[in-house]
């Protein structure tokens, strides 16, 4: 089942059924971006792209990009939240994050009512080279569950822990169908921990790469983009992955 829906997160998520999800997976605009409190204010295009090099210029700005991070962590909050509702007993959270606003989404999933569980690294093999300087190499995904996460011992015996660290490459630039765009693999690697057939809810969709690594993976999935153009893009994206479900749409 794939469920693809457009409008602003804090009102759409009001319909959706209480434990309609089984994994959480965000990709939220991390109010970041240069490294001063005013470099927040620039549009995502100025951020997070460069007109000359980078061929993700070529697509729209997306909002909620402009908050400090009091603002940031209050409104992530409000949104953990309200997934929280949605979410089975048992169920996850991963949210992605850079290292700027990392301490308010910890925080935030805790606001929300979340036991938070741990960070899981992103190496991107790539970054700024700013001599002097450590390398930002990484990203990072805040996870959590909603209450007791048990384990089946007898059933889990002989598997294996999933990795904490993943090193897989950001998406080249003229491969993009978003600025912000995360690698599809990884995100099937993050899917995994949703049960097979289960639900992941996205509620800042963007071009739907997790709704294409939901297809690939087996999982339904359940997105949320208030962006027309982004929009539009997911729901090609999304059916292009699988025709075969375009009855489900």
């Amino acid at each position: 089942m794939i469920k693809l829906l457009k409008g602003n997160c804090m009102d759409v998520l009001k319909g959706l059924e209480p434990n309609c999800a089984d994994l959480v997976l965000i990709d939220p605009p991390y109010s970041s971006g240069g490294l001063f409190a005013g470099d927040r204010k620039q549009d995502t295009r100025t951020k997070y792209t460069s007109c000359e090099f980078n061929g993700a210029a070529r697509f729209p700005n997306f909002s909620g990009d402009n908050m400090d991070q009091r603002s940031f962590t209050r409104f992530m909050g409000l949104i953990s939240a309200k997934l929280r509702a949605i979410t089975k007993v048992g169920g996850a959270i991963a949210a992605f994050i850079d290292w700027r606003n990392l301490p308010a989404m910890t925080d935030a999933i805790q606001m929300g009512g979340w036991v938070w569980r741990g960070i899981v690294v992103w190496n991107k093999g790539a970054s700024r080279n700013i001599p002097g300087r450590f390398r930002n190499d990484c990203e990072y995904i805040v996870w959590g569950t909603n209450g007791r996460k048990e384990v089946d011992w007898n059933a889990a015996k002989g598997k294996q822990a999933m990795p904490g660290l993943y090193r897989i490459n950001s998406v080249g630039t003229k491969s993009r169908h978003h600025q912000t765009e995360k690698p599809v693999e990884l995100l099937k690697a993050l899917c995994r921990i949703c049960p097979e057939r289960g639900t992941v809810v996205d509620c800042f969709m963007g071009s739907g790469s997790t709704g294409v690594a939901c297809v690939e993976e087996g999982r339904d999935f359940i997105g949320i983009e208030l962006n027309d153009e982004y929009y539009e893009t997911a729901v090609r994206r999304i059916q292009e992955a699988n025709d075969k479900t375009l009855e489900d749409f």
